[in-house]
């Protein structure tokens, strides 16, 4: 019964929240209100994200410490595949502020009183799979193209990566097969952990909900996934510490694309 739980939620049988079309202006007002949201108590968001680029900057000194340079992009992106787990806290203070609750900093642990819990595990642990795909991916490529030895150092990997065709191509290929890792969360988890806040409804349906969500809006969910990528490259090259900004701004902006694409049961009632 507690397998079934994870699978279809609160109900006996799976429920498929109906989705709805929305245009690129929906994703700009996500942003705004997510902004809003942020702003409305700044400082107990910056704390609570402050882990993040803490975190970032602890992944980056080991991994340059531990000679494996050519692991260093490939953990920064990834971190746009465990992007939503990280977000979780944030999703909760966005649906108490929405349901004009008490939203301060310390409701973002609610998150492990949800009835929702085996559930959001169950999709946390797929993304975490994903995301260590990624890595073995990434050193896969890597040693395709330069063999098992590692760079002896920063200066050394940056001159194979910028004037061999070897590092061109290694680049071209490594993109090209994170943009597939990338797309393969966007459409899977893209609003499946607000839905999982919101209704139970089982990890199963959650992302099933967000792969319709994605093909049914296509090029607005393709928008919002590359303005993800462009604000967490903003936040790295700011050595991590815009992060403590765009994270809980992307966060909160995520509840609200979720509320935009989705279909509540009042809605669903009213017709």
């Amino acid at each position: 019964m507690a397998h079934f739980h994870v699978i279809a939620g609160d109900g006996e049988t799976i429920i498929h929240p109906e989705v709805r079309e929305i245009g690129f202006s929906d994703i700009f007002t996500a942003l705004r209100c997510g902004l809003g949201d942020f702003w409305a108590k700044p400082s107990h968001y910056v704390f609570l994200c402050l882990i993040y680029p803490v975190a970032g900057l602890v992944l980056l000194r080991l991994s340059a410490g531990a000679n494996a340079l050519p692991l260093v992009f490939p953990l920064m992106s990834g971190f746009a595949l465990i992007g939503p787990v990280a977000a979780l806290g944030l999703y909760e203070i966005s649906r108490r502020r929405e349901l004009d609750m008490d939203a301060s900093w310390r409701h973002a642990t609610n998150v492990v009183r949800s009835p929702a819990l085996p559930s959001i595990i169950a999709v946390g642990v797929m993304l975490f799979a994903t995301f260590l795909a990624w890595l073995l991916t990434a050193q896969a490529v890597y040693t395709s193209h330069f063999g098992d030895s590692a760079p002896a150092s920063l200066a050394v990997f940056l001159d194979q990566l910028f004037t061999t065709p070897e590092g061109w191509n290694m680049m071209l290929v490594g993109n090209a097969i994170g943009f597939v890792f990338a797309l393969f969360v966007l459409c899977t988890t893209v609003v499946a952990f607000p839905l999982l806040l919101d209704r139970d409804v089982g990890a199963y349906a959650a992302v099933a909900t967000s792969a319709r969500a994605v093909f049914t809006n296509p090029l607005p969910m393709l928008l919002w996934g590359l303005i993800v990528a462009v604000l967490l490259a903003v936040g790295f090259l700011t050595l991590f510490v815009g992060l403590a900004i765009i994270i809980p701004v992307l966060g909160h902006a995520t509840w609200h694309l979720y509320r935009a694409v989705v279909v509540s049961p009042h809605d669903e009632t009213r017709r």
